[in-house]
């Protein structure tokens, strides 16, 4: 892979970042979520949420299917890592994230933000708190990978 190509991806995933940071700024007077704050939100505050939500998945997506894979490329690692458990395990055992399982609970969460829970405050309210407490680690990991990445670029 080539450096252009490289940046370009560590550049997109940092867009998603830095509006899902912004995003996260804005709610941090809401946390933590519950019953009632999801009630009262505004339609500002609901437009915010749709942003943290939209960009949390966005880089979860892009980091999973873009960036961790092009570490693996950078690494030039050996034998063969079919299944992207091999492929977190493996970035686990060279220190390029923290924790394999961390990463699939990330996606996890990502993923169960696809499911709508518009009838149930209780059920988005404790999904939001889970969501931003996983975002933090979200944002550590990218930033502990492209820390990674930089020594063999």
């Amino acid at each position: 892979m080539n450096s252009e190509v490289f940046n370009g991806i560590v550049g997109t995933c940092q867009v998603h970042a830095k509006r899902l940071n912004w995003a996260m700024t804005e709610l941090a007077t809401k946390k933590p979520f519950s019953r009632d704050t999801i009630q009262q939100l505004t339609d500002m505050d609901l437009a915010i949420l749709d942003q943290f939500i939209a960009r949390f998945s966005k880089l979860q997506d892009a980091m999973g299917a873009k960036f961790l894979p092009s570490i693996i490329e950078l690494t030039h690692e050996e034998g063969e890592l079919s299944s992207f458990i091999d492929k977190l395990n493996r970035l686990e055992k060279n220190g390029a994230i923290k924790s394999a399982d961390q990463w699939l609970k990330l996606r996890e969460i990502g993923n169960q933000f696809s499911h709508d829970y518009a009838d149930d405050p209780e059920i988005q309210a404790s999904l939001l708190n889970k969501a931003f407490d996983m975002a933090e680690k979200l944002l550590e990991t990218l930033d502990r990978v492209v820390i990674f990445s930089k020594k063999y670029l």
